[in-house]
């Protein structure tokens, strides 16, 4: 719709500045004949926009002028007052702001689509946290978003995943959310690494700042991280099948570590390629399965399952007859 169109291009140019023609018609899919007759009615309507011709030029607002929620259609509302949890906002010490934010967004949508608003908060809420996860304080947090907001080195005491506690003097550059963990992205000896603060023993901010990297992206570092970590820990490789009425067992347990690659039409049995960091993890699958998993392949795996067996029953026997 054209409406929405002209909504967008004055809030890509509130946002970003001055652009040009070719670049709105890329961002929103039109021609640049399109665009520069958008702009026409944008200035016709009363909208301080106006145009640069020659190097540098382009089409910007005047920098006081901003625009106002009523042109939000009914998609965007569900986007914005989706209900979700704010323990991560509570974390960072936004959770006071971010229900403030929510009641100034609702009061300043035109009275007919506040309803939207709390019709979409009744029927969808996302919880990013695990089942389990305790709702504990983070340590040091304070201290933490200081150095990262403000750039400052800070020399950190932390237990790595063995149990191992080392000094280290770090830049910490940000702070990332993983299902309900956080993390800190901070440059060590000229490389980053990720940290989970809350293996952090102590934390001092040091008298100095650092200077950050120019082409560090936040974003893209964070994503090539995951695949690098998937890559990593996945070593070790195995085939079930699996009866059907186990899938959503599977899925709940593995979700995101294997592929489905055939289907038997007859009897609805899965054939699921697995990538696993150990051995134990596969056994422990084929354990909860029972009689229905066949192990396809490798067949270590199957020859440690029968051993498992064994040595179960040796210990059961031994323990139902102590003499």
């Amino acid at each position: 719709m054209r409406a929405d169109r002209l909504l967008s291009i004055m809030l890509l140019l509130q946002t970003r500045g001055k652009q040009t023609t070719q670049a709105l018609a890329h961002e929103l899919g039109v021609s640049r004949r399109t665009i520069l007759r958008d702009i026409d009615a944008l200035s016709y309507a009363g909208v301080p926009i106006y145009a640069d011709g020659g190097h540098g030029g382009g089409i910007a607002l005047d920098e006081n002028y901003r625009t106002t929620l009523t042109g939000l259609n009914e998609a965007e509302i569900r986007v914005l007052f989706i209900s979700e949890n704010t323990q991560l906002m509570n974390d960072i010490g936004l959770g006071e702001a971010t229900k403030h934010l929510r009641h100034k967004l609702s009061a300043a949508l035109p009275l007919e689509q506040q309803s939207i608003a709390e019709q979409v908060r009744q029927r969808i809420y996302l919880d990013p946290a695990w089942w389990w996860q305790d709702d504990i304080s983070l340590p040091f947090w304070s201290e933490l978003q200081k150095a990262v907001f403000e750039d400052y080195r800070i020399q950190v005491t932390y237990e790595n995943f063995n149990g191992e506690v080392a000094e280290r003097l770090l830049e910490p550059y940000s702070l990332v959310a993983k299902a309900a963990q956080w993390y800190l992205i901070a440059k060590r000896d000229g490389a980053y690494r990720l940290y989970r603060v809350a293996r952090f023993h102590s934390i001092q901010i040091q008298n100095t700042h650092f200077e950050r990297e120019n082409g560090f992206d936040l974003i893209k570092f964070w994503h090539e991280h995951l695949k690098e970590f998937r890559e990593s820990i996945a070593e070790y490789t195995f085939t079930l099948r699996i009866h059907p009425d186990r899938l959503g067992f599977v899925q709940s347990l593995m979700a995101g570590r294997f592929q489905i690659t055939w289907t038997d039409p007859q009897t609805g049995w899965k054939t699921l390629r697995f990538q696993v960091e150990t051995m134990d993890l596969a056994k422990m699958l084929v354990f909860g399965l029972g009689n229905q998993a066949v192990i396809v392949d490798p067949p270590e795996l199957r020859e440690a399952i029968l051993r498992g067996i064994q040595a179960l029953q040796t210990t059961t026997q031994q323990q139902d007859d102590p003499k």
